[in-house]
């Protein structure tokens, strides 16, 4: 039974020294082989991984576990995408485990959990950080151990990249599988999650996640922590101890004395009552109290501040995901009708850029009007030729889209229509308005717009200034290729 199951593991890591343990039981495992273990080494740089031969690595440039295992899946074959963290411990036949779990689900289930254990310290009280380690036994859909189907992925569009850490990204992704129509299955399968002591600041720098719960609310609702599981939180208590706090700073100044002891009373209790109910379930040895007191009084303010620019962003236009090219004057020198894979010539600085897009996990694609095949100027046969040159050179695209049609047709696809931005995205397995379409004629604008896409228009001796002057106003317009992709935002 086992034998059947097609699956690849997805691992992304910073580089921890749990990460080849973890690869030697994953190879060694009893049960059937993934396709492929896929290491996503997410550091800005750095030396390379110490992994067995067998594994294969990827490197996403540091821009958080979103995009990490967003290039793993996307990447991968496999009918499943099983994800695991860098730290956690899998039991010896995990992989017979995880075929227990997948192999009989039906096909309206597209997510498998599995349980997370977190042994804590049997000779002591669990610290602060030990604890919240250990919430990951209640927490639903985390990534530490969930395995998806590629397609359900591809649907959702994976991981939004607006999550630049490891916290609340998996809980979106399943919200958003939910929504499409799809079930999440628990596993029978157990893996350890060790609690691991943190620094003494730790508990403050977390406070970065409530950006992270801003973008959560814009996205989902005022009811996202019932439909996740994910609590009340304090922060109607943070804002409050801060506003005090501020107020007993301020009063004085304004010769207030009363009001600034009030407001002084009021932040003391608050904060006494926060460090209390975080040292009464710890060891509270001295070091632990002092950390707990001083993180304590810095926690509402840090909380407030993540909060207040949490909602700044997410009321910003998402960056888009993909990039979607057109050959002509874009990506190769425009000739008229170019028949011979002869004189295709990449314009200066093209392939480059393309390749590094491709090594960051970004999408890519091509979208091309050719009616000279309509026109009878060139034959399919050539058009293919053409278009093989420019993969050689450039290396394989994520989706190819080619209207061979004239003006006069009357189809659905050629630019300006949006028929080919809507399929380039659904063979992507992103939203057509997580893509960007960078051209070099107002067609490609107006296809991108049509599509609810973002446009970038590259002018050329030949395009049109009208054309130019309403990509400033609709849409928006760079000198070169290279600017077209700062100014979409992939940047680096």
């Amino acid at each position: 039974m086992t034998a059947s199951l097609d699956y690849t593991v997805v691992i992304p890591t910073t580089g921890r020294e749990t990460l080849r343990p973890l690869l030697e039981t994953l190879l060694g495992g009893e049960g059937p082989r993934p396709a492929e273990i896929l290491v996503v080494d997410d550091r800005p740089g750095g030396s390379d991984l110490d992994v067995p031969g067998e594994v294969r690595i990827l490197r996403s440039g540091g821009r958080g576990p979103a995009a990490a295992r967003n290039l793993g899946w996307r990447t991968a074959k496999s009918e499943w995408i099983a994800f695991v963290d860098d730290d956690v411990v899998l039991a010896r036949d995990w992989p017979r485990q995880l075929a227990g779990d997948l192999l009989p689900l039906p096909p309206d289930v597209a997510a498998s959990q599995g349980r997370i254990t977190v042994p804590l310290p049997t000779d002591r009280r669990p610290a602060d950080d030990e604890r919240g380690t250990a919430g990951l036994e209640h927490s639903r859909w985390i990534t530490a151990d969930m395995a998806y189907r590629r397609g359900a992925l591809a649907e959702a569009g994976g991981f939004d990249e607006r999550f630049p850490r490891a916290f609340r990204e998996d809980s979106d992704l399943a919200l958003r599988v939910a929504e499409a129509g799809h079930r999440i299955g628990q596993g029978a399968r157990l893996t350890t999650h060790p609690a691991r002591r943190a620094g003494f600041f730790s508990s403050l720098k977390a406070q970065r996640g409530n950006a992270d719960n801003a973008l959560m609310r814009a996205k989902h609702g005022v009811l996202w922590r019932q439909r996740t599981g994910a609590g009340h939180g304090r922060l109607g208590l943070h804002a409050l101890s801060t506003v005090a706090g501020l107020a007993a700073l301020a009063l004085p100044v304004l010769r207030q004395r009363g009001k600034a002891l009030l407001a002084a009373g009021i932040w003391a209790g608050l904060t006494a009552e926060f460090a209390t109910r975080r040292i009464l379930p710890g060891p509270r040895t001295p070091g632990e109290v002092a950390r707990m007191v001083v993180t304590s009084a810095l926690i509402p303010p840090a909380a407030c501040y993540h909060r207040l620019r949490g909602e700044i962003a997410a009321r910003r236009p998402r960056p888009p995901v993909a990039v979607l090219f057109d050959r002509d004057d874009t990506l190769i020198v425009d000739v008229p009708y170019l028949n011979d894979p002869d004189g295709v010539r990449p314009v200066p600085g093209a392939v480059e850029l393309v390749r590094g897009l491709r090594e960051r996990g970004v999408p890519v694609g091509v979208v091309s009007n050719q009616s000279g095949v309509a026109k009878g100027l060139i034959t399919p046969e050539q058009l293919d030729a053409v278009n093989a040159r420019v993969k050689e050179l450039f290396g394989p695209f994520g989706t190819w889209q080619v209207c061979v049609h004239d003006d006069g047709d009357g189809c659905a696809c050629r630019k300006p229509a949006p028929g080919m931005v809507f399929r380039a995205a659904d063979e992507l397995g992103v939203d057509p308005a997580s893509c960007v379409l960078i051209g070099d004629t107002g067609a490609d604008v107006d296809a991108a717009l049509a599509a609810g896409a973002r446009a970038v228009l590259v002018p050329t001796a030949r395009t049109l200034e009208p054309e130019i002057a309403r990509a400033r106003r609709d849409a928006a317009v760079a000198r070169d290729l290279s600017e077209a992709l700062r100014v979409a935002g992939f940047a680096g």
